[in-house]
C-alpha cells in the first residue's frame, strides 16, 4: 500500500511540475506576440486618428472650396447683373441719342421749310416790281393762343375793306411768337396764328386765297429784343401787309395821253424826229419786313 501511494505521489508531483513548466513556456511564447499585437493596435489607433484628422482637413478644405466657389459664383452673377444693367443703360442711351437725332432732324426740316417759304415769298415780291407797300396791320395774340380777338377782327375788316377797290394786290401774312418754349412748338404756333388770319380774311372778308402769301417764322425777327413781359407781348403777333400795283398802273395810264399829245404835235409840225416815248420808271421791289 505504501509503495502505491509513493508511486501516485510521484506521478502527481511530475504532473504538477510538468504543468508549471508548460504554463511558463506558453507565457514566454505568447508575451512577444501580445506585445506585437498591442503595438499593431496602437499603430492602428494612430492611423485611425490620422485618417480622422485627414478627413477633417479634407472636409475643411472642401468647405473652403465650396465657399470660394459660391463667392466666385456670386461675384460672377453680380458681374452679369452689372453687365446687363450696363447693356440696358447703353441701349437707353442709344435710344435717347436716336430720339435727339430725330428731333434735330425735324427741327432742321422745319427750319428748312420756313426758309423755303420765306424765300418763296421774297421771290414773289421780287418778281412783282410794280407792287409797293400800301397798308399793314399787326394782330397781337395772348400766350399760347392763336384765336383772333374782337379788336383784331375789326382791324382785319378795315384792311379788307381798303383793298376791295384794288385790282392788282396781294397780302403777306407772317406769323411770329415770343422766344419762350421749344422752337418746334413756336414754329407750329406761328403757323396756326397766320392760318387764323388767312382763314378770317378768306371766309369773312371775301379775300381770294390766291391773293395771300402766308408763312410762320416762330420766334424769328422779334420787334423787341427785351426779355420782359412787354417785349414778349409785342413779339406774339401776325403782321398783315398789303402790296398793291394799282398806283404804278395808274401812273402808266396817266403818262399815255401826254405821249399821244406829243406825237400829235410832232406830226402836225412835220418834224422828222420820232415821237418822244416816255418810259415809265420801274419801281423798286417792295421789302417785306418780317
Amino acid at each position: 500500500m505504501k509503495p502505491m501511494l509513493a508511486t501516485v505521489s510521484l506521478a502527481l508531483a511530475l504532473l504538477i511540475t510538468g504543468g508549471c513548466a508548460t504554463k511558463k513556456y506558453v507565457r514566454n511564447t505568447t508575451a512577444p506576440v501580445q506585445a506585437k499585437v498591442d503595438q499593431v493596435g496602437d499603430q492602428a489607433n494612430r492611423n485611425d486618428q490620422a485618417i480622422e484628422e485627414t478627413k477633417n482637413q479634407v472636409k475643411e478644405v472642401d468647405e473652403k472650396a465650396q465657399n470660394g466657389i459660391s463667392a466666385a459664383q456670386e461675384r460672377a452673377s453680380t458681374a452679369d447683373q452689372h453687365a446687363a444693367a450696363a447693356d440696358q443703360h447703353a441701349a437707353t442711351a442709344d435710344q435717347h441719342a436716336g430720339e435727339a437725332t430725330n428731333q434735330a432732324n425735324k427741327a432742321a426740316q422745319t427750319a428748312e421749310e420756313a426758309n423755303r417759304g420765306l424765300d418763296s415769298l421774297r421771290q414773289v415780291v421780287l418778281n412783282l416790281d410794280d407792287y409797293q407797300p400800301q397798308s399793314s396791320v399787326t394782330v397781337p395774340f395772348k400766350v399760347n393762343q392763336y384765336r383772333l380777338s374782337a379788336a383784331a377782327k375789326q382791324d382785319l375788316d378795315k384792311l379788307a375793306e381798303e383793298v376791295k377797290s384794288d385790282r392788282r394786290f396781294f397780302i403777306a401774312v407772317e406769323g411770329y411768337t415770343d422766344n419762350t418754349g421749344p422752337r418746334e412748338y413756336n414754329n407750329e404756333l406761328s403757323h396756326k396764328r397766320a392760318d387764323s388770319v388767312v382763314e378770317y380774311l378768306v371766309a369773312n372778308c371775301d379775300v381770294p386765297i390766291s391773293r395771300i402769301q402766308m408763312i410762320g417764322l416762330g420766334d424769328a425777327r422779334p420787334v423787341d429784343e427785351g426779355h420782359n413781359r412787354s417785349a414778349r407781348a409785342k413779339n406774339r403777333r401776325v403782321e398783315v401787309k398789303v402790296f398793291s400795283a394799282d398806283q404804278a398802273t395808274a401812273a402808266l395810264k396817266e403818262s399815255r395821253p401826254e405821249n399821244s399829245a406829243s406825237r400829235s404835235a410832232d406830226e402836225s409840225n412835220n418834224s422828222p424826229a420820232p415821237a418822244d416815248k416816255t418810259t415809265p420808271e420801274k419801281t423798286n421791289p417792295p421789302t417785306v419786313h418780317q
